[in-house]
């Protein structure tokens, strides 16, 4: 009887705190959801943000093969980047129940715009030339925004985990819209500076420039746009009320008046949540698809694409259309969900391990195949790859408290960047009787 006398008396101030904040109430803390369409257009952007200088750096593969032939530039500084990522994300994640989650998404976002920067500022100073100095420049910023990877991917997930599926959802196909747009981009500055002088430079600093602007959007918005949209604030708010300390800083930055407040009063009583390591064992059906379905894209992507397919009609194109279908589909996957998800947990599994018959299937294909071949295949493990990853990150962290979601965004997180950094070694393993 106590014990239902305080969780009456715990909803009840949570109730009081959200109309504080505009937020409306319903019977059982239902929400009228204010600002979720709004949310999950930030959260998109957010997503885009996250990997937009990444790809811009991939998509221009071309203009760094150019600059610097002898390096295998697609290869190398993807293995730059991967470990940075993989071991930043470790250390948060090991670390996650008592970060600050709002700093951690901030600075981020502030790498990846510096970096980009710096891009820039290498290549004009430098005039465009080659040589190992400039290259090793090169790999440094991809180094950053490794660590920039690390900072905020995690961050995001842990954070979106604990909020509505359709925020998850939205991020993640920012992620893959990153490769769209960038893809989209490459497309227009190739054919526009195709026949002019310099024109690979051209593109390239153009795409960091936009990189630059995109990356300053999603520092400003999740500064000081999302902590402020009403949704958002009810589910952080919950999460407070749940235990979380992660959000403490984005609740003051929302105008909420002592949120820690809210975890000191409301969480008194509440049951402890389960480790990282409880966690972990819970999900590691789901934790060991992630691996393995970014263990085979990355193993394929782009290297494979961008230097193992032999030449065909569309000649200097052919690598830029590869990587655009695989982006499209990529991203097209990201929405199926909506329409058609599979939750079924051994379902998810086998369709992971059936994946990687696309192994023989590039290799032959490469072989003996036509151009037509390799796009149907490329499209397809785009489209598997986006569909499988929102089925695992939006059926997760249902059934866990707050706190616990955060956790378990950020396992599954690191899990999916291991796989691409066991992906991207094993992407050389293609180059095995080619001289090396």
């Amino acid at each position: 009887m106590a014990a239902m006398v305080k969780e009456k008396t715990m909803e009840g101030k949570l109730k009081e705190v959200m109309v504080k904040v505009g937020v409306k109430v319903k019977v059982g803390l239902k929400v009228k959801e204010p600002g979720k369409f709004f949310a999950m257009i930030v959260c998109w952007l957010l997503g885009n943000g996250s990997l937009l200088a990444w790809n811009s750096m991939l998509t221009i593969e071309d203009y760094y093969a150019a600059l610097f032939p002898k390096f295998h530039p697609t290869r190398v500084l993807t293995l730059v980047y991967q470990p940075c990522a993989l071991i930043t994300i470790s250390i948060l994640t090991y670390r996650e129940a008592k970060g600050n989650t709002r700093m951690r998404n901030l600075v981020g976002f502030a790498l990846f715009f510096l970096s980009s920067l710096g891009l820039i500022i290498l290549d004009v100073a430098t005039g465009g030339k080659g040589g190992i100095g400039i290259f090793i420049g090169v790999c440094v910023s991809s180094a950053i925004f490794g660590v920039a990877d690390g900072f905020v991917e995690g961050g995001m997930v842990g954070d979106l985990s604990l909020m509505c599926p359709e925020f998850i959802q939205s991020f993640m196909a920012g992620l893959a819209a990153s490769g769209v747009l960038t893809s989209a981009l490459r497309c227009i500055t190739k054919a526009a500076y195709e026949d002019s002088h310099d024109g690979l430079r051209k593109g390239a600093l153009l795409f960091f420039a936009i990189t630059c602007f995109f990356e300053l959007l999603c520092f400003l918005l999740y500064a000081y746009v999302f902590p402020k949209i009403p949704i958002v604030k009810h589910y952080r708010m919950k999460a407070a009320s749940e235990g979380s300390l992660t959000v403490a800083a984005d609740l003051a930055a929302g105008g909420v008046k002592n949120p820690s407040q809210i975890a000191d009063e409301e969480g008194q009583g509440l049951p402890g949540r389960l480790s990282t390591k409880d966690l972990l064992l819970q999900n590691i059906d789901h934790a060991i698809s992630l691996y393995l379905i970014y263990v085979l894209t990355l193993s394929i992507f782009p290297g494979f694409l961008s230097e193992d397919t032999g030449s065909h009609s569309l000649g200097s194109w052919y690598a830029i259309v590869l990587i655009a279908m695989y982006n499209v589909l990529d991203l097209i996957g990201r929405y199926l969900p909506m329409i058609i998800k599979l939750t079924s947990r051994k379902g998810i599994m086998a369709a992971t391990l059936s994946r990687f018959l696309l192994i023989p299937a590039f290799y032959f294909t490469a072989k003996y195949g036509g151009q037509g071949w390799m796009i149907f295949l490329t499209s397809f493990l785009g489209l598997t790859n986006g569909y499988l990853t929102v089925c695992i990150f939006t059926e997760a962290p249902k059934g866990y408290k707050a706190p616990e979601q955060n956790a378990l965004g950020n396992v599954l997180a690191l899990c999916l960047l291991a796989g691409i950094s066991s992906g991207v070694v094993l992407d050389w393993l293609w180059l095995i009787g080619k001289g090396w």
